[in-house]
């Protein structure tokens, strides 16, 4: 009987530290509370933790390295909306069933639009990486600010640049291209807000 008592209390010595026991996926969580919480002041909350959760781990609590994850992905995906209007353009101006003349301008502008646009957030993420995380403190707070406003700047300008896009479509007939670029545009918009207030609240909480 005294092996059985000993196993019995040796189990229950165990049990105790496997309940505690934290693998791995402890620090990825708190991330993605912090990246919830940090997206709610957003104005598309579930774009912002749907576009940025995967980066978690990276991130952890840092309103820093989601400011330049956001801004990564704000990059990624304007660059990619330009190449799909470039490609657009150049079909759309070709053949017989080439667009009209005000939807053919459109796009044109819009691409325009949006290479401006990835110009601009590819400077903020530039400065964001050369900034690194710059905790604040007499000088280096007022540095930080006057850097960090160029990257607000560059980054409002980059929205501007998405809405002029679709501004530009407001007297095109409806049709698919129109509904087509709109609406794509329309994502980019968001995940570029959504980077703009990131940034704006990185600026607030490193250097109040």
């Amino acid at each position: 009987m005294m092996p059985a008592r000993r196993t019995l209390a040796l189990l229950l010595q165990i049990l105790p530290l496997l309940a505690t026991a934290s693998p791995d996926p402890a620090p990825r969580s708190n991330g993605t509370d912090f990246i919830r919480a940090s997206c709610g002041e957003t104005l598309y909350p579930d774009v912002c933790y749907s576009s940025l959760s995967t980066y978690a781990g990276s991130v952890q609590q840092s309103p820093g390295q989601l400011a330049r994850a956001a801004v990564a992905v704000s990059l990624a995906r304007t660059q990619k909306m330009a190449a799909y209007l470039a490609d657009l353009s150049r079909r759309s101006a070709a053949g017989p069933g080439a667009e009209p003349r005000p939807a053919s301008g459109a796009l044109r502008d819009c691409l325009t639009n949006m290479g401006d646009a990835v110009s601009e957030i590819r400077g903020s993420l530039k400065q964001l990486r050369q900034l690194g995380n710059i905790s604040g403190g007499g000088a280096s707070r007022e540095g930080f600010r006057f850097q960090m406003s160029d990257v607000q700047t560059w980054m409002s300008a980059a929205l501007t640049n998405e809405e002029t896009c679709t501004d530009g479509f407001e007297d095109v007939r409806e049709g698919a291209v129109k509904s087509d670029v709109c609406g794509r545009a329309g994502e980019v918009k968001k995940v570029t807000s959504n980077a703009l207030a990131l940034v704006n609240s990185y600026v607030n909480k490193e250097a109040p």
